[in-house]
């Protein structure tokens, strides 16, 4: 199976870069299935169920969120009626929403999609992702209940993810960080079989700081105080992510490339 996995959306840019072009990777490489993040889709912080849908249209066969699942007020009851729609299994247990879905690619082929939040430096606590994680993973093993199994753990630690990673190592076909919008250089597969990469990225400018126009985090950094609110700058967008190539037999991975086309970063393809 082909699988691709899209690093954090961020604002027109990013919509505007998933919207133009994931339509025609997904026919020019031949992808059985694709998770996009989505959680700063709209204005930076959050997504709406209006851009969701925009996502969804594009070629996105399942959306995840993070620790701005929630920014935005409709996605609290829209996540309910939309089931490619996940927000972190290890959130508020009252929280809408579910944080695993075992999805259907082609061919009937199934394909588990989880997604977990990390606890190193995040701002406020969230569960243990290793045992939330755990017990989701034992429920779907790889080459039984599903041929294939995206893990996203999003998180700010690199150490974290890696933990995650090797946690998870020949139970699932991809693990995959998200949340600090830089992509890391260490796209592998690990010894038990599972593809890995710290970060993918973000699909937004980076003609920014994390893809926010530039002006006020500078000042923030260098005076220390607040004047304006962050806004997602709005320049040609990378599209940032991992791809991966699994066994259908036993789930696990067999090829792994970092993705980046279009923008201002150097262009990376399978």
């Amino acid at each position: 199976m082909r699988l691709m996995f899209l690093g954090d959306v961020v604002g027109r840019s990013g919509r505007a870069g998933i919207t133009a072009r994931l339509p025609g990777l997904r026919a020019e490489w031949g992808l059985d299935f694709v998770v996009v993040n989505g959680e700063n889709a709209t204005s930076g912080a959050g997504l709406s169920a209006d851009h969701a849908k925009a996502l969804l249209a594009a070629g996105a066969d399942c959306v995840t969120l993070g620790d701005h699942a929630f920014d935005q007020k409709d996605m609290l009851s829209y996540i309910e009626t939309e089931p490619r729609i996940l927000r972190p299994i290890n959130y508020a247990k009252t929280a809408p929403g579910k944080g695993a879905r075992v999805f259907e690619a082609k061919g009937g082929r199934k394909v588990l999609v989880a997604q977990v939040l990390g606890q190193v430096f995040m701002k406020r606590p969230f569960d243990d992702p290793f045992s939330a994680i755990d017990a989701v993973l034992r429920a779907h093993p790889l080459g039984g209940a599903v041929q294939a199994a995206v893990v996203e753990i999003h998180c700010e630690a690199t150490s974290e993810k890696m933990g995650m990673g090797h946690w998870c190592d020949g139970r699932a076909s991809l693990v995959v960080g998200a949340h600090t919008h830089v992509p890391t250089a260490d796209a592998q597969i690990l010894p038990g079989g599972t593809g890995f990469q710290s970060d993918a990225g973000m699909c937004g400018d980076y003609n920014s700081v994390i893809g926010m126009d530039k002006l006020e985090p500078m000042r923030r950094f260098v005076t220390g105080m607040p004047k304006e609110r962050f806004t997602p700058a709005n320049g040609e967008a990378t599209l940032c992510g991992t791809y991966v190539e699994t066994d259908d037999r036993t789930g696990k991975a067999t090829k792994i490339r970092m993705i980046r086309v279009g923008g201002g970063l150097e262009g990376a393809r399978p």
